[in-house]
């Protein structure tokens, strides 16, 4: 009896998070929110949600890896295939590759899952491409991929990333650490915890001070098990989001309100806030999509009266010259976050860059036209590729006369290698966070 039961726990996992895959490559869904919804639902033991997670997290973030594990087992192109055998392979070779499963008990979970959610006509075809990838280990199969491939393509391939993000990181970093970078990228991140300044303290946070910012904390358990939390006195931010903010509070500026342009999902705002509050002043929090401004206010429910508006940040529903401060952390690739969103790296593509770069330069020299003369913009993106960072800085500053560029890094002293001349860029091999880029910029005029 209890055998039976196991095998029903595993198929129903398995199909569980088959649902979750399906989700994410056929509609569009964030594997995290998505897979966050479902357990939800799922009613399912804690080591079988475990399970569930580890198996949409893992395969999403080796996805493109184990979509050239496939076509060399099965000898043709991916396209050939039913979409949803496509992510039953996946899930399969994740099992084998990845996850401490028996090979044997992983393609006989994953033929039934097949059977169940697809139909018996497939079961061969799962059989046979899965028996044929367990012959080998996963380093096996990519260094056959990578076989004669350039350099740089071949470190992509053993890296799990697609060849061009591999290409925007090398662009940016020194010689000799771009499989760190990557390898960094594969590692998921323990849950990192945030102050409200004024409202709590990192002691109550529990866990481990973070290593730079003097508001955050990382945590082994659940974010919504600390107190501070669930009252809405701290939140969810990675620290290299805090290290944006704390440079922006400490850059010297007139007295007057400030604001954060593009302020959803809230982590930054509510930060700023407190900061805001502490140095006798507030802020504003806009942010142009509806659902994202009510995140904002969720973030910003422990400051009475935090005002929130919904506004296009490229025209503004403010008077120019009205702030001394001002956070534009502009829509991006994300390409800093990959580890935490583990599917974005293979649903990007490098058009998305062009297509962003007006709306990032726009955003820019609207937050420049928002601060008053001597107020400070901090220009922030969670991307290191050159196209959304340095050369978005370069557009507007050089079509402008009024403003000049400070030394950021000058303003996060306490956080080493972060400085890329005048900017900062964090990266998760080096600072164990994501890979946020900050830009000071004081209007002169």
């Amino acid at each position: 009896m209890g055998s039976r039961r196991r095998v029903r726990g595993a198929l129903v996992s398995r199909a569980v998070a088959f649902d979750v895959l399906r989700q994410v490559t056929a509609e569009g869904a964030y594997a995290n929110l998505a897979l966050s919804k479902r357990l939800a639902t799922a009613q399912l033991p804690s080591r079988d949600a475990a399970f569930v997670t580890e198996l949409v997290s893992g395969t999403c973030r080796l996805m493109g890896s184990y979509d050239l594990v496939i076509e060399a087992a099965a000898g043709r192109r991916l396209g050939t295939l039913q979409p949803a055998v496509v992510d039953v392979l996946r899930l399969g070779a994740h099992q084998i590759l990845s996850m401490r499963i028996p090979p044997h008990a992983a393609v006989g979970a994953t033929v039934d899952l097949a059977k169940k959610r697809i139909g018996a006509r497939v079961s061969g075809l799962v059989n046979a491409v899965l028996r044929k990838i367990a012959r080998r280990s996963l380093d096996e199969w990519l260094a056959d991929a990578a076989s004669g491939a350039y350099e740089l393509t071949a470190a992509a391939i053993r890296g799990h990333h697609p060849v061009w993000v591999a290409e925007a990181f090398a662009d940016v970093l020194p010689a000799g650490e771009l499989e760190a970078a990557l390898a960094a990228d594969n590692v998921a991140p323990v849950p990192t915890l945030v102050v409200r300044p004024g409202l709590a303290t990192v002691d109550e946070l529990g866990g481990e001070p973070t290593a730079y910012s003097p508001f955050g904390a990382t945590v082994a358990g659940a974010p919504g098990d600390v107190p501070a939390v669930r009252e809405g006195r701290a939140g969810v931010q990675d620290e290299g989001s805090q290290l944006v903010a704390l440079a922006l509070s400490r850059a010297a500026a007139p007295a007057g309100p400030w604001l954060d342009v593009c302020a959803g999902p809230g982590g930054k705002a509510a930060l700023l806030t407190g900061l805001a509050r502490e140095a006798g002043t507030w802020l504003l929090a806009n942010e142009v999509q509806e659902h994202r401004a009510t995140l904002v206010r969720g973030a910003l429910q422990a400051y009475p009266d935090a005002p929130v508006v919904v506004a296009d940040g490229t025209r503004p529903a403010w008077r120019a010259g009205t702030f001394a401060r001002v956070m534009a952390d502009v829509p991006c690739t994300g390409l800093g976050a990959l580890r935490r969103r583990p599917e974005s790296r293979w649903r990007r593509s490098s058009a998305d860059v062009e297509v962003l770069g007006g709306l990032q330069r726009g955003l820019l020299d609207s937050a420049i036209d928002s601060v008053a003369p001597g107020g400070v913009v901090a220009y922030a993106t969670c991307s290191p590729h050159r196209a959304e960072t340095r050369d978005i800085v370069a557009s507007v500053m050089g079509a402008r006369d009024d403003v000049e560029l400070l030394d950021a890094p000058a303003h996060l002293p306490e956080v080493p290698d972060a400085a890329d001349g005048d900017f900062v860029q964090l990266w998760p091999h080096r600072h164990r966070t994501d890979a946020m880029f900050l830009a000071l910029i004081r209007r002169t005029r």
